[in-house]
């Protein structure tokens, strides 16, 4: 069991079939949040992210491109997938991939248990099979075609490519066994699978009657090998699954295992079935906890339609961060879209929200603070005199912020915990607004005053600096650097949240530096 304060997220490994596109980065920024808050919060946080190498569609893939299935996985891996991190600023703890040493050998440890426990049995297999999901398909997975290229084909839904009929001799897992103590999981603990909606398809899918699976394949030889039949290889999502284990030390590290385990697991919502069933069942059956929790979050649509690489319709990170920066990404996606549901992604959104929230709203109050600082008192902080009821108003209200930020991350509604803390930055330009610090440094008599309601403007940014970290990391580390927090507090990234109301902190007499505009003006890109 994991120590209590442990948070250890994970993001699904990535298919290295083609190169990301901003679901893929939406869920990796998401959970990158979430570690950062946590890590702020003094947890003892790990995040894992990774790419997932072996199966038919990579060896196909591999075979199109003349190149064999490693050398696909390692040229994607180091050109696409991990500069995505730096492109998105994905602080992660440690990538995984499942054509690691570390991997295969431990899939091999937790097979060969199931095995002699006599959860794994030989027998023939025939259905329909989606290369593209690398998983066979029921008939409500599929439609028939009626015009195009495939008419009078069976398609997959989500895949929109005709399925192969495959028959063959596999190895099953007897998932079917463990159907009740899925319920059991479920009913027990509620918030186990989430959102609600993906929670109630889950247990419908289940309360329906499990089968056993089929997992490994003989056709093809781009995976891990049986241990006590090497004419087979493991089924590629059994195979991927494990990477939540064999990261953290499964079979070799037993210690940090025990220090990790369980997992609150990130997701989209079309392959939460493989999380919150096939997964638990093949923990159950090798005697380990399931997972904290697994999140199904939604899709971002384009155009009403989910990005599909298959469709042409991804688009990389790159074409908005080379535009907006990596901090814009990170803001529009976790705020403009309720965190479980579908969000839409439209250029035209993007920049209206930039222009709003992050350079009229956040950038351009840290810009007059600063500037006023640095043009009143020589970039000298001033000490406040006595504060009145608007100034403890904000007091007040930063701590109001952190709480219900707080509980909204916690229950990963990342959307409504910026939401919290944004009152914050639409506080304090009401702030300057009212009090009118311009008209206040025109009398000597009103001095005093002047140099309270700047001091709490820029207690007010500093403590923003440290809830908006986690968020936008760039802009808060200017700021925090342009307040003097740096020389007086210490790295941003080292402040704890919950301390982040804590009033004061700011050295009176502390030197102010100028700050460069946070989000500058941009030309909108076409869409």
């Amino acid at each position: 069991m994991a120590a209590r304060n442990s948070f250890y997220i994970a993001t699904p490994i990535f298919y290295v079939n083609d190169v990301p596109h901003i679901g893929h980065a939406y869920t990796e920024v998401a959970a990158d949040v979430l570690a950062r808050w946590h890590r702020q919060s003094g947890d003892d946080t790990w995040l894992l992210t990774g790419t997932d190498e072996h199966g038919q569609k990579i060896l196909r893939t591999a075979v199109a491109n003349d190149t064999t299935p490693k050398a696909w996985a390692d040229k994607l891996v180091a050109d696409a997938w991990q500069p995505l991190l730096k492109t998105i600023d994905i602080r992660n703890d440690d990538f995984i991939r499942t054509t690691d040493e570390r991997h295969e050998s431990a899939v091999v440890a937790f097979l060969g248990k199931l095995h002699d426990d006599g959860f794994i049995y030989s027998g023939e297999y025939e259905g329909y099979y989606c290369v593209g999901c690398e998983e066979y398909k029921q008939l409500d997975d599929l439609l028939e075609t009626a015009e195009g290229d495939y008419a009078g084909q069976l398609v997959c839904k989500i895949h929109s490519i005709p399925v192969e009929v495959l028959k063959e001799r596999n190895y099953f897992f007897k998932m079917s066994q463990f159907q009740q103590q899925l319920l059991d999981l479920y009913e027990k603990q509620p918030d186990f699978v989430q959102p609600e909606s993906v929670r109630n398809e889950i247990i419908q899918f289940v309360k329906g009657g499990l089968d056993d699976l089929s997992i490994s394949r003989s056709s093809f030889d781009w995976g891990i090998k049986l241990p006590w039949d090497d004419s087979h290889v493991l089924y590629v999502w059994f195979d991927a699954l494990l990477n939540y284990i064999t990261a953290i030390g499964y079979g070799t590290d037993q210690e940090n295992f025990d220090r990790r385990w369980p997992a609150t697991q990130l997701v989209g919502k079309d392959i939460a079935r493989f999380h919150a069933v096939i997964w638990p069942a093949m923990l159950m059956a090798a005697g380990l906890e399931p997972p904290k929790q697994v999140f199904g979050h939604g899709w971002l649509l384009v155009g009403g339609e989910k990005m599909s690489k298959s469709k042409l319709t991804g688009i990389a990170p790159q074409q908005i961060t080379d535009t907006f920066g990596a901090d814009a990404f990170r803001y529009y996606f976790l705020s403009a879209i309720h965190f479980g549901q579908d969000g839409s992604f439209s250029w035209e959104d993007l920049a209206a929200r930039y222009q709003a929230e992050l350079a009229n709203g956040f950038g351009n109050l840290a810009s007059r603070v600063v500037a006023m600082v640095n043009r009143y008192y020589d970039g000298v902080m001033p000490a406040p005199a006595e504060y009145l009821d608007v100034d403890v108003k904000v007091q007040s209200s930063l701590a109001v912020a952190y709480i219900q930020a707080d509980a909204a991350m916690r229950r990963l509604a990342i959307d409504e915990a910026i939401a919290a803390i944004w009152v914050i930055v639409d506080e304090l330009n009401g702030y300057i607004t009212t009090q009118e610090p311009w008209v206040l440094a025109k009398n000597d008599g009103t001095r005093a005053r002047l140099g309270t309601v700047l001091y709490t403007a820029s207690e007010g940014l500093r403590a923003l600096a440290v809830l908006l970290s986690p968020v936008i990391p760039q802009a808060t580390t200017k700021l925090w650097d342009a307040l003097g927090a740096t020389a007086a507090l210490g790295a941003l990234q080292d402040q704890l949240i919950s301390d982040s109301s804590r009033w004061g902190q700011l050295p009176v007499g502390s030197r102010v530096s100028a700050l460069e505009a946070l989000f500058p003006r941009i030309e909108t890109p076409e869409g």
